[in-house]
């Protein structure tokens, strides 16, 4: 079984988030902390893993095979995850061996790492690139990089009932749109998915344009059965994957010491520092509410000290 007991459910709070920005645009965000969840399941990471597991269950594997790199959020949650469930793990990582605090974590984790190349990476999307994989451990369910698809999205859409379960406490009868950081798109289709339109849900791409999430959140969007999603790609990548720069850092320093919350620079600092220079450039009337996703990754934040 690949499955964790029925009594771990993930809980995240939703919380009031007060800056002096928010304040002067009048606008009213809410985060739902989904760093708080687990201490090494954290983030978006085991809700984009969870219908990939059922899956495996249903085949009778007894493991995941996936794909990340050397700082990877996704396969940092799946090896603590096989780790504490009782299921073998295998990472197929981008690039030549590096010994960064998260690889060193998927050994002791006990993953068995293999690592690519650049180019072997790159091949990815190839039709045939699982085929040897498959071969050399047929008894394991491979995930795509990040956990994405369409199952991954289907296990992100129970983060809408996460929201509207804490809603009163807040003094909230209802909200506005979701904000949330996008690497691969897949916690976004989920949302969208979820609301069908009920509501509008902003991604603040964390990769360029040309690293295809658009295409992939209008195919899994699709193979969903939705035919007129509400949803809005915003550029906050600073141009590059990883980029970051003296602006971003501050303000997130500024941020952790107003809020208390902790972020990290690949996804939540880049997605809230978005979503101020939309907010200052007018882009939402007053008293707009918006809940603001913290996917975690706070393990990746070794990687830049």
């Amino acid at each position: 079984m690949l499955l964790p007991p029925n009594d771990w459910l993930p809980q995240a709070p939703l919380q009031s988030l007060h800056l002096d920005w928010l304040t002067a645009a009048d606008l009213q965000l809410a985060i739902l902390r989904l760093d708080l969840i687990d201490p090494l399941i954290s983030g978006n990471k085991w809700f984009k893993l969870i219908e990939h597991l059922n899956a495996a269950d249903r085949a009778g594997a007894d493991g995941i095979i996936s794909l990340g790199g050397a700082h990877s959020n996704h396969l940092h949650a799946l090896a603590a995850a096989g780790k504490r469930l009782g299921f073998k793990t295998v990472g197929l990582l981008r690039g030549h061996p590096q010994d960064t605090p998260t690889v060193q974590d998927l050994h002791d984790f006990g993953m068995q790492l293999h690592w690519l190349g650049y180019a072997g990476y790159r091949a990815r999307h190839e039709l045939d690139f699982w085929q040897p994989w498959q071969s050399q451990y047929p008894t394991l369910q491979a995930v795509p990089e990040g956990g994405c698809g369409l199952r991954g999205a289907q296990g992100c859409m129970q983060l809408k009932d996460l929201v509207r379960a804490q809603l009163q406490g807040l003094g909230w009868n209802d909200y506005d749109g979701w904000w949330l950081a996008c690497g691969t798109g897949t916690t976004l289709a989920g949302l969208v998915l979820a609301e069908a339109g009920a509501h509008s849900v902003y991604g603040a791409l964390s990769v360029p344009d040309d690293h295809g999430v658009a295409q992939q959140v209008e195919a899994i969007v699709r193979e969903g059965g939705l035919s007129d999603p509400a949803y809005e790609l915003v550029d906050a990548s600073l141009g590059g994957f990883a980029k970051v720069d003296p602006l971003l850092l501050e303000f997130i320093e500024q941020t952790e010491q107003a809020s208390g919350i902790p972020l990290e620079p690949l996804y939540t600092g880049k997605a809230l520092l978005g979503l101020k220079q939309q907010v200052e450039a007018g882009r939402f009337p007053k008293s707009t509410r918006l809940i603001f996703i913290h996917t975690g990754g706070l393990q990746g934040r070794r990687g830049f000290n």
